[in-house]
This record gives structure tokens, C-alpha cells and sequence, in this order.
């Protein structure tokens, strides 16, 4: 589990296919390679992937993860390139403090940015959400965007808009986006199991 605080910005520095349609991402970070253990899962963008090798190549840290053919086809990690830059998160331990809210690192979906408003002091990024998505996203409620945990501001059928504060902007990969850029989204948890057990009463009455 993560709480879509970021904790560094990662660089892809290689992207080698594997047999059995799996990919191996070797991802340079901050993170001392010593802390890193073997099996350890790392939100990358908002994507869970699970550490299958760790080192350092002179002062820089690097850990690798293979991103089986379903991750490739349903996320973005299918079109991260040698120096794209991707959010990191460490899993959530036991005490950790919990800043944002609790995300899965199981994307749902791309959501696509459509719209983004500069403003002197934030950003207003407008995204659409697959139609099938969108109905877990409402008001003042939570999303994880590229691994970052952000309020709703508004709703309109399929569309949401967030509000980007200049720290977040600053020290995640959010600050980039283009119009016409995709984003790993995943919908709050809470609100998928509310839906669910709303659509169960449903169907009982």
C-alpha cells in the first residue's frame, strides 16, 4: 500500500524486453541501493512493480522491475522510454505517517489531460476519465494521478479537474504535463467499495 506522497523522481535508463511478453525497466532514483531490498514493491507512477535487482552506477542508485504485457497494455509504464521521468514511492510501513490517502498502486485506467490553467499561484488541470471510471470520481474526493494523491475540485460527466499546488508541481512530474498527455489513474478505494455495495443493496430490493 502507498499513500500518494512522492518521494523521488526517477529516471528510466533502460528498457530491455524479456521472454513471455515481460519488459525489464531499470530505473535510476535517489534511493541508497542498500535500503532497496530484493522483492520490495515501489509505486512508479502509480504503478506497483516489484524490485528484482538493485545497485549503483558510480554515485547513482538504481533498482530494476519487469512490467508484465497487461501493465504495458493498460498503463503507461508500455511507453517509458530511456529518460522518461516517473514519480517513486516507497510502500507504506506500519507508523508512516499518512499524508494523502490510501492508494493501491493498482492502476485503474489512463486518464488524458485536456486542459491546464497557469495561475499565479497553482495549477488547474482538466482530465477525461473512462466512462467506466468516471463514476468514481466525485467532488472534494480522491484520485492518485501518476502515483500522486490529489483532491477533486470539480466534476462534469467525464471530466475532473484537480488544483496543483506549486510544491507538487515542483517535485513530481505533474508540473510537464501537456494537453494531450495520459495519466495513471487510479480511483479511491473507498469510493469503489461505496459503488459496490451501493449496486448490491440495489439488486437486493
Amino acid at each position: 500500500m502507498f499513500t500518494g506522497i512522492v518521494t523521488d523522481i526517477g529516471e528510466v535508463v533502460a528498457v530491455d524486453p524479456l521472454a513471455e511478453g515481460l519488459t525489464r525497466l531499470k530505473i535510476a532514483c535517489s534511493y541508497g541501493p542498500d535500503t532497496i531490498d530484493i522483492g520490495a514493491s515501489i509505486a512508479c507512477s502509480g504503478v506497483c512493480l516489484t524490485v528484482v535487482s538493485r545497485g549503483r552506477d558510480g554515485n547513482r542508485g538504481w533498482f530494476a522491475v519487469d512490467a508484465a504485457a497487461e501493465t504495458l497494455r493498460i498503463t503507461t509504464v508500455g511507453a517509458w522510454r530511456s529518460g522518461t521521468r516517473i514519480n517513486l514511492e516507497r510502500a507504506l510501513k506500519v507508523g508512516d505517517e499518512l499524508g494523502g490517502h490510501i492508494v493501491a498502486g493498482h492502476a485503474d485506467g489512463l486518464a488524458t489531460l485536456i486542459a491546464r490553467d497557469d495561475l499565479t499561484d497553482m495549477a488547474r488541470l482538466t482530465f477525461r476519465a473512462p466512462a467506466e471510471l468516471a463514476r468514481f470520481i466525485a467532488p472534494k474526493g480522491s484520485v492518485a494521478l501518476d502515483g500522486v494523491s490529489l483532491t477533486v475540485n470539480e466534476v462534469a460527466d467525464d471530466t475532473f479537474t484537480v488544483l496543483i499546488i506549486p510544491h507538487t508541481l515542483a517535485v513530481t512530474t505533474l508540473g510537464a504535463l501537456a494537453v494531450g498527455n495520459e495519466v495513471n489513474l487510479e480511483v479511491d478505494l473507498m469510493a469503489r467499495y461505496a459503488a459496490r455495495l451501493m449496486e448490491k443493496r440495489a439488486s437486493s430490493e
